[in-house]
């Protein structure tokens, strides 16, 4: 996360006219970090789940508040807060073997990267709920169907596709494309940094009881001893 913050940390001052995000392999996102979150936990439960909530909410944070057109490239899989922060973007390309999974409930966390409000809106009440608490897997096809993708495209020529869009994109006027970004999400801000900060509180409340911490940890153990 703190990788991604500092891109966008950076391209917020530069020359660039917009930010364009992809992964190197055939995963997109692959979800929390399970050694990390034990290692963490194991030391102080209470301090570093605070503190990975806030982290958290940091993160998402710099997605919101980023003024310059958000390109998303999604060359595979995307679980976790790697779906999650898709909304949060301006505009979302996928390769045809990518697939979006939000299995929150399944890995005792509540829903972040403000899915709580932006999946319900984009993707209707009933999918939402699926994905968020039975952690359903949406394929590139179902995801652009209802809107949270913008296209998909067929693997082989997938980076050829997207840079081709990139390039056309940059030809644009710079102050263009940020006004243009400003009049379209502007009147969501305030809300999504409201969600944003609600979903970081909810995490902190669940982590600060001893049963949804004690839920959380056994499951990261098991998941790291089936590794």
């Amino acid at each position: 996360m703190k990788e991604v913050r500092r891109a966008l940390c950076n391209a917020a001052t530069d020359d660039s006219k917009l930010l364009l995000l992809s992964a190197v392999g055939s995963v997109f996102c692959s979800g929390l970090d399970y050694s990390y979150l034990i290692g963490r936990l194991s030391s102080d439960r209470r301090k570093e789940s605070t503190r990975i909530a806030e982290s958290i909410r940091d993160f998402v944070k710099a997605f919101i508040q980023f003024k310059k057109p958000i390109v998303v490239a999604i060359n595979g899989p995307a679980l976790g807060l790697g779906a999650s922060i898709l909304p949060l973007c301006d505009i979302v390309w996928a390769s045809e073997k990518a697939w979006f999974q939000t299995p929150y409930a399944t890995i005792r966390l509540t829903p972040a990267g403000c899915s709580s409000y932006t999946f319900p809106q984009i993707l209707g009440v009933a999918l939402a709920n699926e994905m968020l608490f039975c952690g359903r897997k949406l394929t590139a096809q179902e995801a652009c169907s209802r809107g949270l993708v913008s296209q998909v495209f067929w693997p082989t020529t997938f980076s050829q596709e997207v840079m081709l869009r990139v390039k056309e994109m940059a030809s644009c006027s710079a102050l263009v494309l940020e006004e243009s970004k400003c009049l379209v999400r502007s009147f969501l801000k305030s809300v999504l940094e409201d969600v944003n900060e609600k979903e970081c509180v909810m995490l902190k409340q669940l982590w600060s009881s001893s049963k949804g911490l004690d839920s959380l940890f056994s499951y990261l153990q098991d998941k790291i001893y089936e590794v």
